[in-house]
């Protein structure tokens, strides 16, 4: 080709799409669109762009209607199972991504993609110096290579992954030309299109007849005079008979895999470069709707645009009006948590974050988030900010001489699984497990899901299932457990400690959808607290000389607001008498006096108890409960039928929440689900289940724990007992603190009237309340703590 060349860039869309979706993560928007092959439609298109530098660009689709080849043949592509909803979805969305960037998209009634790609080759074959370049994941395009005129561009694995055929590179990988890919075709079959061919004619024959002989129709018409000829050269005479019998469905296969090139449409390569009629901004608007922010910059950078930075951009992300503003735009989108400046400026369009502020508490009083931003929320700042310059203390040592003995166990338990495996191998790695358990081992693979790669899964949901199969699995899985804890935290921990010998981590007042603190650097919320090793890591965490740990630990408090919220009488009555919830609840389910209640009804009326509020179904409570799912039907509806307010309070959330788009806890703050009205039937079925917890866990572990940390700072303050009783950690529904052991006795008491009383009776409005109660322990570390009575 010329230097001078003009290219074309034929996009294949639906095969693109397909690979895309499979290769990527299922991402999605925060109304619960899925956006994952789109996100892989953009970077291809960039890559593309980048790579190949095209004139113009076609994007060429499928149509859902069937084609002239199922007309003809009822079995067409009958082997494919249903496109999944999230990817119908998405290709439908991924035209918006070309009409963004003014790439046309071209489809006919009854043509595949395919015959559109073989049209336009044909219509611009006169064009002289005019190179087309076909992108696509599928290796069907291949027929239409031709020589360095038109090449085919095509993904060899995921969507990053490419490789350019020409016309050498196609007979370098087949032994043929582009043009017998159709007749080696017709004599192997295709299964993923469910195109026959000639049964018992594999890869091999296929290749050997059309490498020697050239055209399936030069083949059938030896196979029928002159079948020594073909015996001649190695052909047996099995597939001899093979091709004299089955003669009408080679012939029959071949018009099936024949890429048309007479599809009625008419293309016309533009005069001007296909980048002059771009609109960056309608593209930037669509990726703000797919949320791919990071897209915006990429896109820039692509098409050589420099963004200046606006001056109104620049702001410097501190100060207190700032934590007001972000904290405002998280109250009202909880699906913006832990919000920028940028995302504050975008929202109000203001030019600087002290108008934002003002912009968005007015929004704040029209949608009744007031109290939860002025009472709950913006009091709280400085708490936290004091919480975190307190820290905690951290037993440095103590840590790495576990860390020793860990390492030790993880080596021994390395060894067992090599000796079973009879082979040394990375434990760590996906693959070579995989391939140790299903391929060496041969453990059965029936339930086990495959990885998008076709390896058999490993993941602990996996794995668990084959835990009686062989006694590697339990070793497997405990190896795992030791590795997560040594890499997470007791090797981790020490780095984060610093010179004070504390250590400062960041506890996010805005970082959850559902109001709750968020901890990073490290996350103090995911401390384990029920494994093997939980206590031993706990123990790491300690209180300097002459003071105590004190853990303040709300009781059961989701179950408690569950009772106030639902209004339910024999819920709010086991509460107000001070008995045993789930011994009370297994009373009533299970017919039963309470002092007869056994040891198994109370472990399934607990599993039942916090199943309930986050939305467990029939399937999930089998799983926890242990049984068949007859039983665990029966005990759901036995819990609804004693408990009928709950399930009367929880399917009023589910509906709410579809009307409204969100949910209220009994404070006011909302929790947003923009999925909840999704176009996909799980991601709206998950939207539902978490509305169901959503008012439940936002009053309990949100407002109720973040207005206790406001009135005991009160009471310090107003007591000045602040260099002897530190706040120093806030973790799901406990605050915690560091107390002169002396102090102790005169505070303790004060610190729980004031966290236990934070409901007002106002807020209430007529409804029944039940005792809301803290458990106080104390010691010298996190690990060893004892009730204080």
């Amino acid at each position: 080709m010329s230097k001078k060349a003009k290219k074309l860039v034929l996009l294949d869309a639906h095969a693109i799409i397909h690979r895309a979706y499979h290769a990527l993560p299922d991402f999605s928007t925060a109304s619960g669109d899925p956006t994952g092959a789109l996100y892989g439609v953009c970077t291809m298109l960039f890559k593309i762009v980048e790579e190949l530098k095209p004139d113009a660009i076609v994007a060429c689709y499928d149509r859902a209607e069937k084609t002239f080849r199922h007309e003809v043949y009822d079995d067409y592509k009958a082997g494919r199972s249903k496109a999944d909803d999230e990817l119908v979805f998405q290709l439908e969305e991924s035209r918006s991504i070309f009409h963004a960037f003014n790439i046309p998209v071209i489809d006919y009634p009854g043509f595949e993609a395919d015959d559109i790609l073989g049209t336009i080759v044909e219509q611009t074959k006169n064009l002289k110096d005019l190179e087309v370049i076909i992108a696509s994941g599928d290796m069907d395009t291949l027929q239409l290579v031709d020589g360095e005129r038109v090449k085919v561009y095509t993904l060899k694995k995921g969507i990053k992954d490419t490789i350019m055929y020409n016309e050498e590179a196609v007979r370098e990988r087949y032994g043929f030309s582009p043009v017998e890919l159709v007749d080696y075709k017709a004599l192997r079959g295709d299964p993923s299109d469910n195109i026959i061919g000639v049964p018992g004619i594999g890869d091999k024959t296929a290749t050997a007849l059309v490498v020697g002989f050239g055209s399936v129709e030069e083949v059938l018409r030896l196979a029928k005079e002159d079948p020594e000829k073909l015996k001649k050269e190695g052909i047996k005479e099995r597939i001899v008979n093979l091709l004299v019998e089955h003669e009408e469905e080679a012939l029959f296969s071949k018009t099936l895999a024949t890429i048309r090139r007479d599809a009625p449409v008419d293309y016309t390569i533009p005069e001007d470069h296909w980048k002059d009629r771009v609109n960056l901004e309608g593209a930037k608007e669509l990726f703000e709707r797919f949320e791919f922010r990071s897209l915006v910059s990429r896109m820039y950078s692509v098409f050589g645009v420099e963004v200046e930075e606006k001056e109104d951009k620049k702001i410097e992300a501190s100060g207190e009006s700032f934590e007001k503003a972000k904290i405002a735009l998280w109250l009202l989108d909880s699906e913006k948590t832990n919000p920028t400046a940028e995302d504050i400026l975008n929202y109000t369009k203001k030019k600087d974050i002290e108008e934002s502020l003002l912009k968005l508490e007015e929004d704040l009083k029209k949608e009744d988030l007031w109290y939860v931003y002025s009472e709950i929320e913006v009091p709280i700042i400085g708490v936290i900010k004091s919480m975190q310059e307190n820290g905690v203390g951290v037993d440095v040592p103590y840590l790495k001489e576990f860390s020793k003995k860990l390492h030790k166990e993880l080596s021994s338990f390395e060894k067992k699984i090599f000796e079973m495996a009879g082979s040394e191998f990375n434990v760590n790695s996906p693959k070579q497990l995989g391939e140790i358990l299903f391929e060496k081992i041969g453990l059965p693979t029936k339930g086990i899901k495959k990885t998008k790669s076709g390896g058999y899964s490993t993941n602990a949901s996996m794995l668990e299932k084959l835990e009686e199969e062989h006694e590697i699995i339990p070793l497997i899985l405990r190896y795992r457990e030791l590795q997560k804890l040594l890499s997470t935290y007791i090797d981790t921990l020490p780095t984060y400690v610093g010179k004070d010998g504390r250590l400062h981590a960041e506890f996010v007042q805005t970082g959850t959808t559902t109001g709750r603190f968020s901890s990073n650097n490290p996350n103090l919320q995911n401390i384990p607290v029920r494994s093997g090793y939980g206590h031993d890591i706990r123990r790491a965490f300690v209180a300097p000389k002459d003071t105590y740990f004190v853990a303040c630990d709300y009781s059961q408090i989701e179950l408690r607001v569950a009772a106030i919220l639902s209004q339910d009488e024999r819920l709010l009555k086991i509460f107000q008498e001070g008995k045993d919830v789930h011994a009370g609840v297994a009373s009533f389910v299970f017919g039963v006096d309470e002092k007869d209640v056994t040891k198994d009804q109370r472990r399934k009326a607990k599993v039942i108890n916090f199943g309930i509020i986050y939305g467990m179904g029939v399937v999930a409570l089998k799983k926890s409960l242990g049984g068949t799912k007859k039983e665990a039907e029966e005990f759901l509806g036995n819990y609804f039928k004693q408990f009928p307010a709950v399930k009367s309070y929880l399917d009023g959330q589910k509906d709410f929440a579809r009307e409204k788009g969100y949910t209220v806890t009994l404070f006011g703050r909302k929790r947003f689900f923009p999925s909840i009205r999704s176009k996909i039937p799980f991601i709206r079925a998950m939207a539902e289940r978490m509305a169901i917890n959503a008012p439940i866990q936002g009053t309990a572990t949100a407002d109720i724990i973040k207005l206790a940390m406001k009135e005991v700072d009160d009471y310090l303050e107003k007591e000045s007992l602040k260099d002897k009783v530190k706040m120093i950690m806030q973790v799901h529904d406990e605050l915690i603190f560091e107390i002169d052991k002396k102090t102790l006795p005169e505070v303790i008491d004060k610190i729980k009237e004031k966290m236990e009383g934070v409901l007002p009776t106002a807020l209430l409005e007529g409804r029944e309340s039940v005792p809301i109660l803290v458990d106080i322990a104390y010691g010298e570390n996190w690990a060893d703590l004892k009730n204080y009575s």
